[in-house]
């Protein structure tokens, strides 16, 4: 191959990076500006010009989806196969280094590697074993600590107590595990790459000859790499390495994993004199929607410093839409892929990202009424969800104690002393006297010698009994609301660190928003209950999963992270929700919000729309939030708003935007000065009207609560 096969079709800042001298590299790689290409044909030059051997590269992504991504583009480019080209995940590369070198890293040779719910599983026993309480110490609590600790390079004898009882414990069940590990031949995730990086620091010679070998280390996504990640780099370069590390500050996203931004900064301190180049160019997006993500991100102060820009068209407007509520906004959204498909394009070209996956619901509810196909990218869809099977199984449980499947689910769950013997004692009893595992346990649990076994059982058939009793005659909301919380789920799961542990417990409080909202068949001859039930199931079953090639994308803006679409929403921008009310008050925290909001607006390639609500229902309350700060961020002449609003009482853009002529009033039945009453805000006065049919609106000042406007649909107002 010649040197100019490698370099076509590159723009200069690409060229530059390809043909850097071999130094240590920065390269600063914007949105859609070909990280990807500059990589591969990085490799490429270096096999092909430099006349190194494949075997003396190493390259690391985060995804083995990319890893062979990568191998077939530089295989594809150069014509020869590179099987001996060390390309893979951090993960799959330490695997690779602890095969060879198992005797010096201290493993068994036939060592395996468990997952998540491996050790998830080993860490409940142990702690049944210790006698140690778990409602105070969470296995997924302390899986989450052991974790962290290794992700920072830390062994049990390496931490401190710092004089606390709760911490000296997770250390005492750290250690604890590592020799159960040891004794069995065990190697987490986390492990793999701990114990990698010591296999080198504690091996002079061995290190050595990987330093020989691998001058050359490529690295993608490195503003997403932990530390013990950056340590295992840092470690192999050593003092003569080359390292093209390619990355970008403005999309880490993911801190509350252990990703440092912070890296792209240390990188210039541990290799002095690095050469930065920066890929500003973008052959994703419109101008329009590439200034608007220019002009967000360059309200974070701790940046590298970037401009995308494109030599294509400056494109159409980014357009946005203040809805009344999450209904009103899942129905314009509706609205819009319909006119999407109809116009003959395809639907998998449409995405719409949210912050929360509670959001999704409302979302997934108006798709299926409408027949347009859709997948949850990324996730599962709101009722295949774990937290929330748990909660219906309490609930069908509870309607129906002879659902053997809902019984399974729930015996132990919250974790409360039924362990694996005990459950199969009851399958055993329920097969043998053809009943159901709910009479087996009826059996068990009168047992005067049955021990704690029978006790355990026993509270928990109580608790059923007990929850069915207090539930009987309330409104379907609290029923659901009144399980959720009494069965214990909620607490449970805000032990879970992290996000998901949030996550599922903001999924739970939606649960209760589903609940609320749905509207038994008048004529119908279930209880509301389980034809809520019912309904839920139907909407997790396999006839709503079979279109997966022409259907449109839903997902979170973290999921849609290195994803591009033609058409793209952006739902739920609203202070509070995005960013997140948990970072308003963290400078880091909104910076790294503003971050994710400037990976969604980059996902986007001809259309965008942006979308919030004026009230949402979300995580089982009502909330009034402003537009999110982050559209306010974005240029005026980049924005048209759809149907702009007749007096609102937040006004989406400055107060100098003129408003719209007013509305008629509405045939609503509800006339201007008539005095009404609303549950949560009081007694008010209505000032105004506007709107027809489902979309009737009012504005009222309440005595307290001030002025509101309110859906007429959704308000329940009494007139006074």
């Amino acid at each position: 191959m010649d040197v100019t096969r490698i370099l076509e079709n590159l723009n200069d800042a690409q060229r530059e990076a390809v043909t850097a001298p071999a130094e240590p590299t920065l390269v600063i790689a914007g949105a859609g500006s070909g990280k990807t290409r500059v990589l591969v044909h990085r490799a490429a030059w270096l096999i092909d010009v430099e006349k190194l051997s494949a075997q003396s590269l190493l390259a690391v992504t985060f995804t083995n989806k990319a890893a062979a991504e990568m191998r077939a583009r530089i295989e594809s480019l150069l014509k020869v196969p590179v099987q001996h080209l060390w390309i893979g995940t951090f993960h799959g590369l330490a695997h690779r280094l602890l095969r060879r070198h198992w005797r010096e890293a201290d493993l068994p040779q036939s060592f395996q590697i468990i997952d998540a719910d491996d050790q998830q599983r080993i860490i409940k026993r142990l702690i049944r074993s210790l006698d140690i309480d778990d409602g105070r110490f969470p296995p997924r609590e302390v899986q989450y600590f052991i974790n962290a600790q290794k992700d920072e390079g830390l062994r049990p004898q390496h931490l401190d107590d710092d004089n606390d009882p709760d911490r000296r414990q997770k250390i005492a069940l750290y250690e604890a595990y590592e020799e159960v590990c040891r004794r069995g031949g065990l190697v987490d995730f986390a492990e793999l790459l701990l114990r990698a990086h010591e296999l080198w620091r504690d091996n002079e010679d061995l290190l050595a000859h990987y330093r020989r070998r691998f001058r050359h280390l490529l690295v993608d996504e490195f503003q997403d790499t932990n530390a013990i990640q950056y340590a295992w780099l840092r470690l192999l370069a050593g003092p003569e390495g080359i390292p093209f590390a390619v990355g970008d500050d403005d999309q880490s996203i993911y801190r509350w994993r252990g990703a440092r931004v912070e890296h792209i900064q240390q990188f210039q301190k541990d290799f002095p004199g690095a050469r930065v180049v920066k890929l500003e160019q973008n052959y994703r997006s419109t101008a329009t929607i590439l200034n608007a993500a220019n002009a967000v991100i360059a309200h974070n102060n701790e940046r590298m410093g970037k401009n995308l820009w494109t030599e294509g068209a400056a494109g159409e407007p980014i357009r946005v839409y203040a809805a009344y509520n999450e209904r009103d906004e899942a129905d314009f959204i509706v609205a819009r892929l319909r006119d999407w498909s109809a116009q003959g394009n395809a639907r998998q070209d449409a995405a719409v990202l949210y912050r929360s996956n509670a959001q999704s619901r409302v979302l997934e509810e108006g798709l299926i009424n409408a027949q347009i196909p859709y997948r949850v990218y990324g996730g599962l869809r709101f009722f295949e969800r774990q937290e929330i099977k748990d909660a219906l199984a309490y609930l069908r449980l509870i309607s129906n104690r002879d659902d053997d499947a809902s019984f399974e689910r729930i015996v132990n769950r919250p974790t409360r002393g039924i362990g694996a013997r005990t459950v199969e004692m009851l399958r055993s009893y329920a097969r043998a006297n053809a009943c159901s595992l709910w009479r087996a346990a009826g059996a068990i649990a009168s047992d005067p010698i049955g021990g704690r076994a029978a006790s355990s059982v026993n509270a928990f058939m109580s608790l059923i009994e007990r929850l069915a009793r207090e539930t009987q005659g309330l409104s379907l909301e609290n029923q659901v609301d009144h399980v959720i919380g009494m069965s214990g789920l909620i607490e449970f799961f805000r032990k879970e660190k992290g996000e998901k542990g949030v996550t599922r417990v903001e999924n739970l409080e939606e649960l209760v928003s589903a609940a609320k909202s749905f509207e038994p068949d008048p004529a119908g001859e279930m209880a509301p209950i389980d034809e809520f039930l019912a309904h839920a199931a139907l909407e997790a079953g396999e006839g709503q999963a079979d279109a997966w090639d022409d259907c449109v994308q839903l997902m979170t803006m973290h999921s849609a992270k290195g994803l591009e679409f033609p058409l793209v929403f952006l739902a739920g921008m609203e202070d509070g929700l995005f960013p997140h009310q948990r970072s308003a008050a963290d400078p880091a925290g909104l910076e790294e919000e503003r971050r994710l909001c400037y990976v969604g607006i980059t996902r986007a390639m001809q259309s965008l729309y942006i979308t919030h609500a004026e009230q949402r229902r979300l995580h089982g309350s009502d909330s009034y939030s402003l537009p999110s700060r982050f559209i306010r961020e974005i240029p005026d002449e980049c924005i048209e708003e759809i149907r702009p609003k007749v007096h609102v009482s937040r006004p989406l853009r400055a107060p100098e935007r003129r408003p719209a002529a007013r509305a008629p009033e509405p045939e609503t039945g509800i006339r201007l000065g008539q005095h009404v009453r609303h549950g949560k805000f009081g007694e008010g006065v209505v000032l105004n009207c506007e709107g027809q049919g489902a979309h009737a609106r009012v504005e009222v000042n309440f005595e307290t609560a001030g002025t509101k406007w309110l859906v007429l649909s959704y308000a329940n107002l009494d007139l006074m």
